[in-house]
């Protein structure tokens, strides 16, 4: 087993093939390691762009990669994917990479490249700014929020070459560098997760609010609106109207004669639907016009 630290350099720009901003694949580095972290192998490669054409200027800002160098030494998607994977091939080797956003912009990649979001030669990933921020201190980042892998080297005392940052395989040693400072094979572990097809379809997949109340993903008149203040279920209201992508209407709880504001949140996940639902507590004079209305009505 092998664990291989790969890194991506893109271009985001325009692609008119699919009317759409992208981020297109123009670099790849990776190390090859043994279970002991040592380096056994090196893989680095410019890549062709085939949807934006030309590198935007914060690209080039960024990896120091011009359009000569990449019309030079650059070769197509798939071929250079069809060469790692064979360079970094074994069922049982970990990939990993600082944050998963490499892995989100490479499976974005194979679906623009071949039609499907699989990369089929990884069975096994790991997310390495993850592992490694387990054992940041909260003192030097309270809010846990996520760590650029220069910041991580500053916090483990690694010297970095800055000017370097931003190529793909000299972003790989530095990932191995902060690795190393504190790696366990057995916390690791925890970390590792198993890579079939819908991995990356889930990796891929938006969330989106649903705003159809009556529908094959949701059906608003099966869910239940318990009161806050005595937990008795409550009636669903006939109708309801869409606000800021919530469901908002009002109803009564006929046990404790309180009546609420709803809004009920509906969000379309990968694998089924969330639901949330609040209450806002009426006034009782707003509470009274409103039965009022409802038995106007009702009786024309």
């Amino acid at each position: 087993m092998y664990y291989i630290i790969f890194d991506l350099e893109w271009n985001s720009a325009y692609n008119y093939s699919s009317q759409q901003f992208m981020n297109e694949i123009i670099e790849i580095g990776a190390l090859k390691l043994d279970e002991r972290l040592n380096v056994v192998g090196t893989y680095k490669q410019l890549i062709y762009p085939h949807f934006t054409k030309k590198l935007s200027s914060r690209c080039k800002r960024l990896t120091k990669i011009t359009n000569e160098e990449i019309k030079a030494e650059g070769k197509d998607f798939l071929e250079v994917f069809r060469d790692f994977s064979r360079w970094a091939r074994g069922d049982k080797n970990v990939f990993m990479s600082w944050s998963n956003s490499d892995l989100f912009v490479l499976s974005n990649n194979f679906v623009q490249n071949t039609g499907s979001a699989n990369v089929d030669f990884m069975k096994y990933y790991c997310d390495a700014q993850k592992f490694c921020m387990r054992f940041i201190d909260k003192d030097k980042n309270p809010d846990n929020n996520q760590v650029s892998l220069e910041r991580c080297a500053e916090i483990f005392g690694i010297s970095v070459d800055t000017e370097k940052l931003h190529r793909a395989l000299a972003d790989c040693y530095v990932t191995h560098k902060c690795l190393k400072k504190v790696f366990d094979a057995e916390i690791i572990k925890g970390y590792i997760k198993e890579c079939n097809s819908s991995y990356f379809e889930r990796l891929l997949f938006k969330p989106y609010s649903i705003e159809e109340m009556h529908s094959a993903e949701f059906e608003i008149n099966n869910i239940d609106l318990v009161c806050p203040n005595c937990g008795t279920l409550m009636d669903i209201p006939d109708e309801f109207e869409l606000i800021n992508k919530s469901f908002k209407s009002n109803t009564k709880c006929n046990y404790c004669k309180r009546s609420y504001w709803i809004y009920v949140h509906a969000k379309k996940l990968y694998d089924g639907v969330s639901v949330k639902t609040g209450y806002v507590e009426m006034n009782k004079k707003r509470a009274r016009k409103l039965q009022r209305k409802k038995k106007e009505s009702g009786q024309r």
